[in-house]
């Protein structure tokens, strides 16, 4: 039996407790490649006999993107590749299924804070609340009712369209319910059983963006996702339309939203995340209907540790049964010859 040997890759905040169970199963050890080129380099010798990686958000900038380059070089002994996220399009997930290593992600721990964050996008741009809030630090308040800023929207005559029910989709709905929306309706690529449903209406895409009065976006980013949303399927939606994005940034065709803010195509935009984020066009957020955030949607204490946890969890399962807890989609059809590692 090969010996169990876990690489952690970036650094871990909140779950050494968590950790300190799993080096009672396994060795693990703290990656210290400085970048992709010595990361590599390490892969043949120091890292040769890995069978387990954890990895952060962050460590990107250790190691580049999981891509098929790195699949090549990684020893034969690897068995998982778990990623502490929701999204893990820093994955290519097909060169890593290939060669038979499992890759899992985070579920349940990112649902109720990413919705949180959603929740509070949507209401602030139906109710022009930053606006508000703007034109008040300029002193407008002290010249015009509500500092001059325009009537919003009351959630009870709009229409709330979801794309991407999974269970973010799902946690976006449960927070958003109580506001009363006139309708809600989403989009999957599959329909939900109705127990799941809990009243949203399945509709086809092109029907999500026309009858929607605010769209949230909650899909991966992946080759059929990314710039799904741009110019063509912006101009079926409603004129004014709200668009509130807590997915990934490019999955909006980015530098197109300037001049569809600017014509009143898109009412208003509430956005966590960017294309090319931490780097972000002026021109867009300098728009008064913009409400954008520094990608905070897991940015809490409770939310890390959830995350980290769920992922040493992935490692801790793999050891002890050979199948990570939470597997990709893309991987859910994998033949698995499942050999606990410990």
């Amino acid at each position: 039996m090969v010996k169990a040997k876990v690489l952690r890759i970036g650094k871990i905040e909140f779950a050494n407790e968590k950790w300190d169970e799993i080096k009672k199963l396994a060795e693990v050890i703290d990656c210290e490649s400085k970048n992709r080129q010595e990361f590599i380099k390490d892969l043949g010798n120091k890292y040769s006999d890995i069978t387990n990686i954890a990895r952060t958000f962050a460590s990107i900038e250790q190691t580049g993107r999981f891509d098929e380059e790195l699949a090549s070089k990684m020893p034969e002994t690897l068995v998982s590749v778990s990623h502490c996220g929701a999204g893990y399009d820093q994955i290519d997930v097909e060169p890593f299924t290939k060669r038979g290593v499992q890759v899992s992600n985070v579920t349940v721990p990112v649902e109720a804070p990413t919705a949180d964050t959603a929740a509070w996008l949507t209401i602030t741009c139906l109710r022009n609340y930053q606006i508000g809030h703007d034109n008040l630090m300029k002193g407008d308040w002290l010249k015009k009712k509500a500092a001059g800023t325009s009537l919003g929207h009351s959630p009870k005559s709009q229409v709330l369209g979801i794309m991407g029910m999974g269970g973010i989709g799902r946690a976006i709905r449960d927070r958003l319910t109580p506001f009363g929306f006139k309708e809600i309706i989403y989009y999957n690529r599959s329909q939900l059983p109705s127990e799941l449903e809990k009243g949203a209406k399945y509709v086809s895409k092109d029907e999500l963006f026309s009858k929607s009065d605010v769209i949230c976006i909650s899909i991966p980013l992946n080759n059929e996702t990314r710039h799904s949303i741009d110019k063509e399927s912006i101009n079926k939606m409603k004129d004014g339309v709200i668009i509130i994005n807590t997915a990934r940034g490019a999955v909006i065709n980015e530098q197109q939203l300037p001049d569809l803010i600017k014509s009143g195509k898109i009412g208003a935009l509430g956005a966590d995340v960017f294309e090319h984020e931490p780097k972000i066009a002026k021109e867009l957020i300098d728009l008064p209907n913009v409400v954008s955030l520094p990608h905070m949607g897991t940015h809490t204490y409770e939310a890390i540790k959830d995350m980290e946890e769920w992922t040493a969890d992935n490692v801790e399962v793999c050891l002890k049964t050979g199948k990570v807890k939470t597997i990709v989609p893309e991987q859910k059809n994998m033949k698995i010859d499942a050999k606990p590692l410990v």
